[in-house]
């Protein structure tokens, strides 16, 4: 690796401000379980990191609130989310996840912001958090502001934060009773990148699906919604009649990626099936987030 000046402030907006936005190769810096790796091979060879290590506590802390949300700090590790059994029991959803994402090395470091704002379309964490509705805080020079995860990813490796902007907090609402599942589809093992990752959330009452949110990731450019399949959805008695013909209009629909991990048609089949097999293990979920 080639030299590099290393900032490390004792504030996030301290952190804000050392950040040049004309400068692209200054970068934060919190986990670096990805932007290492980049570096050592090459990939990315920066003027300047700005350590996030040093920065306010609070921003490495996290809580369940009352109504069942989560709020947690950008540098909350996935780790400590893994961990902590009210998050596991307010959201299975995460548990689920969190046990096919990477391994235990990666999620003792990685941290929430980092992960959301790296935008690897493989990531499992972003297609999940979409799904239940979370947003995320970043914070700039001029202040803070709300971003849904819909609207944070823009492309690939691409999101809609500013560049002197940083991911500074996470909320996901609490979920009432909705039911949710996260299948991921590999080559290899179940912690490896996957070819194609499905997120689903539904909301229930009396054998009907009356809202539903499908999100892919890895087989696209970006995390998706699939409106034409939530909207198959809505309406619709629980049941393979209404799974399937979700998974018809996602396969349709998705605007699928050839690459190493498989081609084109291969994924849209992969989406196809696994949209509906999805929904079956979210309803067998019997309501848990």
């Amino acid at each position: 690796m080639i030299p590099f000046a290393l900032e490390e402030p004792a504030s996030l907006a301290e952190a804000v401000r050392l950040i040049d936005p004309e400068d692209p190769t200054c970068r934060p810096i919190s986990g670096g379980t990805a932007l290492m790796l980049m570096m050592k091979s090459g990939v990315f060879q920066p003027s300047k990191l700005v350590s996030l290590r040093r920065v306010e506590p609070r921003f490495s802390a996290f809580a369940v609130t009352p109504d069942g949300g989560l709020e947690a700090g950008a540098l909350v590790r996935l780790g400590q989310l893994e961990r902590a059994d009210a998050v596991r029991a307010a959201f299975p959803v995460l548990a689920d996840t969190f046990r096919v994402l990477s391994n235990v090395r990666v999620r003792n470091v990685a941290t929430l912001g980092g992960n959301l704002a790296h935008a690897d379309p493989h990531m499992d964490l972003a297609p999940v958090l979409m799904a239940l509705g979370a947003h995320v805080t970043a914070t700039g020079p001029s202040g803070s502001r709300a971003i849904a995860l819909a609207d944070l990813f823009r492309g690939y490796y691409e999101t809609s934060l500013e560049p002197d902007e940083l991911i500074s907090g996470l909320s996901v609402p609490a979920q009432a009773g909705r039911r949710s599942a996260y299948v991921k589809c590999t080559t290899r093992a179940a912690h490896d990148w996957p070819a194609l990752g499905v997120a689903v959330s539904l909301a229930v009452k009396d054998g009907t699906i009356e809202d539903a949110r499908i999100v892919l990731s890895a087989a696209v450019e970006t995390p998706t919604r699939m409106t034409e399949a939530e909207a198959a959805l809505k309406g619709a008695p629980i049941g393979e009649d209404a799974f399937r013909a979700a998974g018809a209009a996602a396969a349709k629909a998705a605007e699928v990626t050839s690459d190493v991990r498989g081609s084109a048609p291969y994924k849209t089949q992969l989406v196809r099936v696994n949209v509906a097999r999805a929904l079956r293990k979210a309803i067998a979920s019997e309501g848990a987030a």
